[in-house]
């Protein structure tokens, strides 16, 4: 057997760059390279590698190893899971910096592989610098807190253990079911150490990924609970974008007459003035939408895991006879609410459920419902889009500005605070991959990381970050990598001094705000003071970007046009009104755990709220199942 003498770090580079994707007969490289920061850890090991990698497998330098793993979800999002990124860190706190980046794959089903330095293998020199030691075991080290937020973990103590260990993790990062966040701890002097690895390791290596395709008689039984329904109704999940399925769910919605609602992760899946789009679903979800499913009596779920957000913590679906029909490659979210598990591609189930339900159509007075609640709602979004308030701009204002300004196959990316739901209501999809919010784990600080790897993925479309002040302060130094590479990146940093949409909860349970202002320390102790006047646009411009501060919507709209004819970053600060928010609809509810006993009346009448609204939650979405009746009563 002809062999090749490399180290264990020159070895793992040299295997993922010779590793490939295809589906439906379009061939893809895997990995378009590494974000790492190199310390002693792997400085000599994986890091010595990608200095000899081969062509088109690049190194990319980021701020913050956290940031590098939300770049590499943005790539891996706006790549439909076909293409990913390696990160590399050193042993110690550059490794624990991950676990955050870690549970947002696994948790979105986004593929990326962790690289992390780990203490000698040999021993002799524990403890080395960084590491954590602990009394009952020599073989742990802070890389086993991966354990719990991955989907394969390993720990190569041997180079020839590689030979094995690398196409698990491929398995693991190709799969449609298993996929998400990859680990390896590679002790920092195994990354160093040689072997006679066998040349055919090393050989090009393509992985097809399939479209599984349901049990036939799953599929019968769904298309005869779809023909009894009168009321039916499609929450689309992010599996309609991985599976690549949009086209394949038009087609059906357009066939059944049956309206489509969208999770955070399936919005774009129908176009936002199809006379069959609801909108967003749930919590943060659009009056149409709101008022649909609750009289639904079947829900065709659609590549999504019925999350609170969505299902209102349970409240959405208020028919006593509703069914479920989950379509889902993953069996533990298909058979979610004792639905009808059809187990497999979205594509490739909906191809085939669209021959199973025949000439089924619901009536056309139901169709006619939906598609006027789909212009309302339009008009709505209008209005809230030119809707003034006060001296400084809304939210809805900023939304409806940078819409205004994005084409249709443009990108919008945020995360977390308020923008996600707003977003979720408001933004107008006109492409499937035109909505990039990571909202699984929804992480502050995700969003300029997160843009910079959708940009990389999608150099060809504009890509439009959305970030709160909150989330900027927890992560904004991804402005200096975008500027770095020479990636362009519309960053509209929304100024709110404070965290509004924690603040809307806090006010929820009775708590009137409290510690969500950007104030000074006041006399009494407390956060009283004046409001802290925190200068984004020097802080920006200190990394970099060309910055600028917009107050007036003809300002936003001018710099938004500017920053669009450009070719650099740009940041566009702009002030909000912290209690100015885009309101709920329809009633919808979202859980927050509310104190039964408060010395404050304000705390008192939200569990009051509380306990009405806990009395519509559905206990488990069986037909003649009770509601919630776990009471105050029972627990207080």
């Amino acid at each position: 057997m002809a062999t090749v003498r490399l180290t264990t770090g020159q070895a793992v580079v040299r295997y993922l760059a010779r590793q490939y994707v295809e589906r439906d007969g379009v061939e893809h490289r895997f990995f378009a390279g590494l974000w790492g920061i190199f310390g002693h850890g792997n400085i000599g090991g994986v890091a010595q590698g990608v200095q000899q990698a081969p062509d088109g497998f690049t190194y990319y330098l980021t701020r913050n190893e956290q940031a590098m793993v939300h770049a590499a979800v943005g790539y891996a999002k706006l790549r439909n899971r076909l293409g990913a990124f390696a990160c590399l860190t050193s042993i110690g706190p550059g490794a624990t910096n991950m676990v955050t980046g870690a549970a947002s794959a696994t948790i979105d089903h986004v593929p990326v592989l962790l690289m992390s330095g780990d203490a000698f293998a040999e021993r002799v020199q524990s403890p080395v610098l960084q590491q954590l030691e602990h009394p009952l075991s020599q073989d742990t080290s802070v890389n086993d807190v991966f354990r719990p937020v991955v989907k394969y973990w390993d720990r190569i103590n041997r180079p020839e253990q590689l030979i094995t260990a690398l196409p698990e993790v491929m398995r693991v990062l190709t799969s449609p079911v298993d996929t998400g966040a990859v680990f390896l701890a590679l002790p920092q002097d195994i990354q160093t150490y040689g072997f006679d690895f066998p040349i055919e390791m090393f050989a090009k290596r393509v992985w097809h990924i399939g479209r599984p395709r349901p049990d036939r008689d799953a599929v019968a039984r769904a298309a005869a609970w779809i023909r009894e329904a009168r009321r039916p109704v499609i929450f689309a999940g992010g599996g309609v974008r991985y599976s690549e399925a949009a086209d394949a769910l038009r087609a059906f919605a357009e066939q059944t007459g049956i309206p489509v609602a969208e999770t955070h992760a399936g919005k774009g899946s129908m176009p936002y003035d199809h006379p069959l789009s609801l909108g967003g679903a749930g919590v943060s979800g659009t009056l149409a939408a709101n008022q649909i499913a609750p009289e639904a009596d079947l829900v065709i779920g659609i590549g999504t895991r019925f999350t609170d957000f969505p299902t209102a913590s349970k409240t959405a679906f208020q028919d006593p006879g509703v069914r479920f029909v989950n379509i889902n490659v993953a069996e533990f979210d298909a058979f979610k609410h004792a639905a009808v598990p059809l187990v497999g591609d979205a594509r490739a189930t909906l191809e085939e459920l669209s021959v199973a339900v025949g000439d089924y159509r619901t009536d056309d007075a139901y169709q006619a419902r939906v598609a006027a609640l789909n212009r309302e709602w339009d008009e709505e979004v209008e209005r809230v889009y030119t809707h003034s308030v006060g001296d400084v701009l809304t939210q809805g204002e900023v939304i409806g500005a940078v819409e205004a300004s994005a084409g249709p196959r443009d990108v919008v990316v945020t995360s977390a605070g308020s923008l996600p739901g707003d977003l979720l209501k408001l933004w107008r999809s006109r492409d499937v991959s035109s909505y990039q919010v990571e909202y699984g784990y929804s992480t502050m600080g995700y969003e300029i990381a997160g843009g910079l790897g959708a940009k990389l993925a999608a150099p060809d479309r504009e890509v439009y970050v959305m970030v709160g002040d909150g989330s900027f302060q927890m992560m904004g130094n991804e402005v200096t990598t975008a500027v770095q590479e020479g990636v362009k990146l519309i960053v509209v940093l929304v100024d709110n001094k404070g965290f509004s949409s924690v603040g809307r909860v806090s006010e929820q349970v009775g708590a009137e705000g409290f510690g969500c202002h950007y104030r000074l320390r006041g006399p009494s102790g407390e956060y009283d003071g004046p409001e802290m006047q925190l200068d984004f646009v020097k802080i920006c411009q200190g990394m970099g970007a060309k910055s600028l501060e917009v107050r007036t919507r003809d300002e936003l709209r001018a710099a938004l046009a500017d920053a669009r004819a450009g070719t650099e970053t740009v940041c566009i600060v702009v002030q909000t009104d912290w209690h100015e928010r885009v309101k709920g609809y329809a009633n919808s509810w979202w859980e927050m755990a509310t104190p039964i006993v408060s010395d404050m009346e304000a705390v008192n009448q939200a569990r009051r709220d509380f306990d009405r609204n806990k009395g519509r939650q559905r206990y488990l979405m069986i037909p003649g199942a009770p509601y919630q009746k776990n009471s105050p009563e029972r627990w207080g």
